[in-house]
């Protein structure tokens, strides 16, 4: 079997899609995994998604990259608190939950670690990857991190990326459970937190794989 990159949407806090997604994908060693982000909120076992991840750097290469739910909590780890409010409203109330009750002071040193060093994107021969959007005509090096992270296709849909790239991104939900394929962007947050899919996406062969909350495979 030839080396993959496999791309995988938003898991928000739903250990059993992620988990019935690595069962069918089978991660070999020298398969890199690139997870678009926002791993917690929203679904109940966020703190054991972050787990699922760090062991999955044992099996595979695994690139996280940072999305804008991964770093409101992150930010309140590292004493922002002034973050608490707003996080709390967007789903880190589920977090909170898995954490017992305590966040921060309840995360392991080695889950703040993990966020700390998730990407802020990631970039092949072909693709571009990056948790929410970007600026076509700016480098990744050069893209304002709440453009990477927060901004929605829904209010600015981005043109094709200067550099000639395909661009695989997340955070805006298709609520229809289907991937947004406009050629030059594919969005492959499918809304695993309502009541769609999470999604992988092999970017060699476009090999699709799909799992609802509950981890049945579509």
């Amino acid at each position: 079997m030839p080396d993959r990159i496999i791309a995988v949407g938003d898991i928000h806090g739903y250990l059993a899609a992620w988990r019935a997604l690595l069962e069918v994908i089978d991660p070999q060693p020298n398969d890199t995994i690139v997870t678009l982000g926002d791993y917690v909120d929203r679904g109940p076992q966020s703190r054991e998604v972050i787990e699922d991840l760090i062991a999955l750097r044992s099996r595979c290469r695994l690139i996280p990259i940072l999305g804008n739910h991964d770093e409101m909590m992150l930010r309140i780890c590292q004493g922002e608190t002034d973050w608490y409010d707003d996080w709390l409203f967007f789903g880190g109330d589920t977090t909170v939950a898995s954490y017992d009750g305590a966040v921060p002071e309840g995360v392991p040193q080695e889950h703040v670690d993990f966020l700390h060093n998730c990407r802020p994107f990631y970039e092949t021969q072909r693709h571009i990857l990056v948790h929410a959007s970007y600026w076509a005509e700016l480098p990744l090096a050069n893209q304002p991190g709440e453009v990477l992270r927060w901004d929605s296709l829904k209010l600015r849909l981005p043109g094709p990326h200067a550099s000639g790239k395909i661009a695989i991104v997340g955070h805006t939900a298709q609520k229809n459970g289907e991937i947004l394929d406009l050629g030059y962007l594919r969005c492959i947050d499918t809304c695993c937190y309502g009541s769609g899919w999470l999604t992988a996406l092999d970017l060699g062969s476009d090999q699709v794989w799909q799992a609802d909350k509950k981890g049945k495979m579509r």
